[in-house]
């Protein structure tokens, strides 16, 4: 029987916090956009939340951290009460 490790997130009483992460595909569904519309977004707003790169390959896939992107559409709606 193998002793549960006390330094270990799951036995120290601490749950490490993960953000959820969002495909392109999920982040182009909330914001009712296509991927090639979220691609213009992005390269004409600098503001627009940087993606995370699974590898180095060209075609690797991305993913958006999920408060960011809910976060960067708020600021977006806040800014447009305020104008």
């Amino acid at each position: 029987m193998t002793k549960p490790n006390p330094a270990s997130p799951q036995h120290s009483g601490h749950t490490p916090t993960l953000p959820e992460l969002w495909t392109m595909t999920e982040v182009a569904h909330t914001m009712r956009r296509t991927r090639s519309g979220v691609d213009k977004l992005r390269a004409r707003d600098p503001k627009f939340p940087k993606p995370l790169k699974d590898g180095d390959d060209r075609r690797s896939r991305i993913y958006f951290v999920r408060q960011e992107i809910e976060a960067y559409l708020a600021a977006r709606l806040d800014a447009r009460v305020v104008a």
